[in-house]
């Protein structure tokens, strides 16, 4: 894979192991607008790599120093994600530059096929467990939508790249769902499965609003046809699923 160099300065020394791979999506125009941003010292952001739409790679950080895109999150109770994470910026205009109809705007194949390759050569660099490459969204639900529900995480995952569950094959009932202010074991248990994979939150019985924005970033990866915030039957038969399967990987 030929990739371009395009130094930032926007990185430190890691203080921890890297064992985390976070994509990203830009949510700005264009590729040069991102990569400027990324290069510029007064905006204290960066990443290890960006993959623009023609598929282009550019390295902006080398992957033993600490690049500064994740921001404040949690994954499977670690923090300083930075410290043990590459993170990919994919050029996409995501949620921030939607098309005009509301839509959000499609990856394009070459770039997803650079971003296989890359991730992939990645994950075999540095042995980052399947239950540790995630999205923004993942790590931090309160505050980003990246890399969004348009991003093939099935196809990544068809690659080696990431967890995907087997689905579920039936429409639940419209009103047998748990959503916001709901109380009780079904929630604490929905809660359980959660933080099993690897999202930060508190195991209290209240479907509350951090809980509600956990779901939403859950249903944006896992069941990307219903990202709405409410837990129906095939959203916690999903959580289900990806919860065994993380607690399967690291066995």
């Amino acid at each position: 894979m030929d990739i371009i160099q395009s130094p930032s300065l926007n990185f430190n020394d890691r203080k921890q192991k890297l064992d985390v791979l976070i994509l990203h999506y830009t949510g700005m125009e264009d590729g040069p607008s991102a990569l400027e941003r990324m290069q510029d010292e007064a905006a204290e952001v960066s990443a290890h790599y960006m993959v623009d739409v023609d598929g282009t790679v550019f390295q902006l950080v080398a992957e033993d120093k600490r690049a500064w895109h994740a921001g404040r999150g949690n994954w499977q109770g670690d923090e300083d994600l930075n410290s043990r994470s590459i993170g990919i910026e994919i050029v996409n205009g995501g949620h921030n530059i939607p098309l005009p109809d509301g839509s959000l705007p499609p990856y394009t194949r070459v770039q997803i096929d650079a971003v296989i390759a890359l991730c992939k050569g990645i994950i075999a660099r540095h042995h980052i467990p399947q239950t540790r490459i995630v999205g923004h969204s993942d790590i931090a639900p309160t505050r980003k939508e990246d890399p969004g529900e348009h991003f093939p995480w099935e196809e990544f995952a068809s690659h080696g790249i990431g967890l995907w569950p087997e689905q579920i094959d039936f429409a639940p009932p419209p009103e047998d769902r748990i959503v916001l202010g709901d109380k009780g074991p079904n929630v604490a248990e929905l809660q359980h499965m959660l933080k099993v994979i690897g999202y930060g939150i508190d195991v209290n019985a209240d479907y509350d609003a951090l809980t509600r924005d956990v779901v939403i970033a859950f249903q944006r990866r896992w069941h990307q046809a219903y990202v709405t915030g409410e837990a129906d039957i095939v959203t916690v038969k999903l959580v289900e699923r990806i919860a065994e399967l993380s607690s399967n990987a690291s066995v």
